[in-house]
């Protein structure tokens, strides 16, 4: 049996209207999850939008997720959106394709890069609010993202071809732009955040613990005074 978590407690403010349905681009990482969690106690319905582009790591990312969405199970919780974007022809041997040469815990954070990751999140799940009249759609990026489509300008431009394209009115919100993942972790404490997920390279269905992604939550965590939730394979 889950335990019970009150979502609605949580008061942060959004850039979102609060008086709209919202959909939220999730992965089931702590920042997608956390924005998703907040937003259940200022919308009158939110839909949580995955797009799923092949990468290696989905098939236990979604598992994550989906204890995740159980976890907070809320009437105005809408059901998982599940929108196909694959990239393989795209990337080719990339790593995030093939799973090999992935990025340790000592790679800078350009190392992680996935080219045009934004384009190809918010083209499909745009057009999916727009034909299902949802107003505005809210994604995470944080304050120390370093890639050129993660800025409020990239957001808004692209809004605006998508909506130009098929006349519509869709917004973009990135509400935790000004944020670390430390003050993501602490407005999250209340959340089931041990259903959430931040691996480029689990194994038997749990985090490695020495990839990027790994370090990076695992220093959040302890910065952030929380104990942390997460099994580690290195552990």
């Amino acid at each position: 049996m889950h335990r019970s978590y009150n979502v609605a407690m949580i008061i942060e403010a959004t850039d979102a209207d609060p008086l709209s349905p919202l959909a939220v681009l999730i992965s089931g990482g702590l920042d997608s999850a956390v924005l998703l969690g907040e937003s259940l106690g200022r919308h009158p319905i939110v839909h949580p939008v995955y797009i799923c582009t092949g990468s290696t790591w989905e098939t236990i990312e979604q598992m994550y997720l989906r204890r995740f969405l159980e976890s907070i199970a809320s009437p105005n919780l809408g059901k998982l959106v599940l929108l196909t974007q694959p990239v393989n022809d795209l990337y080719g041997a990339h790593w995030s394709m093939t799973g090999t040469l992935v990025p340790n815990a000592h790679s800078p954070d350009e190392a992680v890069y996935l080219p045009g990751r934004n384009i190809l999140l918010l083209a499909k799940s745009l057009l999916w609010c727009h034909l299902n009249d949802v107003p505005q759609i809210a994604l995470a990026p944080l304050a120390a993202n370093p890639f050129p489509d993660a800025t409020i300008e990239f957001f808004n431009e692209f809004a605006r071809v998508v909506n130009r394209a098929v006349n519509g009115a869709t917004r973009v919100v990135a509400p935790f732009l000004r944020l670390s993942k430390v003050d993501v972790i602490r407005r999250g404490r209340g959340l089931p955040l041990e259903h959430t997920f931040s691996c480029m390279s689990p194994a038997a269905g749990i985090h490695c613990g020495a990839c990027n992604k790994c370090a990076e939550r695992q220093r959040a965590f302890a910065d952030a005074g929380v104990a942390d939730p997460t099994a580690y394979r290195s552990e």
